[in-house]
């Protein structure tokens, strides 16, 4: 059969690609496994035609309308560490010492700035920060040896700062509780920071040591709106139950105070009541920081938005921009975020004043912050570890 040859002039243009839209995974954070900073190649999602039939709305049949949408395992990768302690620097950070059992966090937060990190391990700040979870199982016994080193020197430790020590996987592996057990050996005062009710179960350590002002805990209630927090932070424990867990630490003798971070404009807007709710429970003290946004969390916040705000998507960003004190070359260039040590955590300018005199009228009103939890450093005793006896 012969061939026919046509001028290309006469061949129409293919329709323009059609893009899957977004769509929220139920129980994670990320709608998508975007590629990370140092991946050579980044892939999108197309419509290849192949979706569900006509009228098939709810998607039934062989396959989910959007298999991207599909839940995801979590899977725990088992590292060696090789050491413990990380060392900080950054003034604007109140402790310089910190310990972090996990890597990646299953509470899948979507504003968490640790997710870039994810990156240096091959993984997705996406959906694999959330089901890509790497346990250090040896870190008590790392721990262990960098105490006990003659040129340690005490100062202010946090447990958890990146990630939540308390997430899912440490009801089986126990990391941080070894990592607090060493902690009491040794002496060594420390805080920690998390969104669990899961703290509760190691009520036998943190009560005797906060009775010695070595431990202090830290409960980040974000919001008082269930089902923002259950969009915001899809695995964590619930607002309500957060409470009751600040009820059961201060019941239980141990200095507890309460993180209201990040505050995110147009979102987060329940700041005064989470304050209150959070000293009914028993809460002295209380911080908070506004929404950074480094690296590929630009983007993912970004997507979060356009999957469960996206009227007012925009508005957000902008505000975001204000908060940073952005200048308007700045904005035209895309960027969010200010990481300058001085204004990276309060932000700067008109609606970042804002936001720092709501909190602080608040807290003066409560009278939280009017006592500062002082741990004490000088019963801190390495000997201890390596089966010494005291003599005091």
């Amino acid at each position: 059969m012969p061939r026919t040859f046509t001028d290309s002039s006469d061949i129409p243009a293919p329709p323009e690609e059609v893009r899957i839209p977004l769509q929220a995974i139920r129980g994670r954070g990320a709608a998508t496994a975007m590629a990370h900073r140092f991946a050579r190649d980044t892939r999108e999602a197309a419509d290849d035609g192949w979706g569900p039939p006509p009228g098939d709305d709810d998607g039934a049949g062989d396959a989910p309308a959007n298999p991207a949408a599909t839940p995801s395992a979590t899977r725990v990768h088992l590292e060696t560490a090789r050491s413990a302690i990380c060392a900080n620097d950054s003034p604007d950070i109140f402790f310089e010492l910190s310990v972090n059992p996990y890597r990646g966090c299953e509470h899948g937060c979507i504003y968490c700035y640790a997710r870039p990190t994810h990156s240096y391990l091959n993984f997705s700040p996406g959906l694999d920060f959330e089901t890509q979870i790497v346990a250090k199982h040896n870190i008590a016994s790392v721990l262990r040896t960098e105490l006990a080193q003659p040129r340690y020197v005490p100062r202010l430790l946090n447990i958890g700062s990146a990630t939540d020590c308390y997430q899912p996987v440490e009801r089986e592996l126990k990391l941080t509780r070894s990592v607090i057990e060493v902690m009491r050996d040794a002496r060594h005062p420390f805080s920690l920071i998390t969104k669990s009710s899961g703290v509760e179960r190691d009520l036998d350590l943190l009560a005797p040591l906060a009775a010695q002002r070595l431990a202090a805990v830290y409960v980040t209630i974000t919001t008082l709106d269930a089902t923002l927090a259950r969009r915001l932070e899809p695995r964590a424990a619930a607002p309500h139950r957060r409470l009751r867990t600040i009820r059961a630490l201060a019941e239980a003798g141990v200095p507890v105070g309460v993180s209201v971070a990040p505050q995110i404009p147009f979102i987060t807007e329940d700041m005064e009541q989470v304050l209150e709710a959070a000293h009914e429970a028993g809460a002295r003290s209380a911080f908070y920081t506004v929404l950074r946004l480094p690296w590929e969390l630009d983007t993912l916040f970004r997507e979060w938005l356009q999957v469960h705000y996206p009227q007012r998507a925009a508005r957000v960003m902008a505000r975001v921009q204000d908060l940073h004190h952005l200048s308007d070359a700045e904005r035209r260039a895309g960027k969010t975020y200010n990481s300058d040590f001085a204004t990276r955590m309060k932000g700067t300018g008109l609606w970042a004043d804002l936001v720092r005199q709501r909190f602080a009228t608040t807290c003066r009103r409560l009278g939280l912050n009017r006592e500062r939890v002082e741990l004490d450093l000088g019963q801190f005793r390495p000997g201890l570890l390596q089966g010494q006896s005291s003599l005091f």
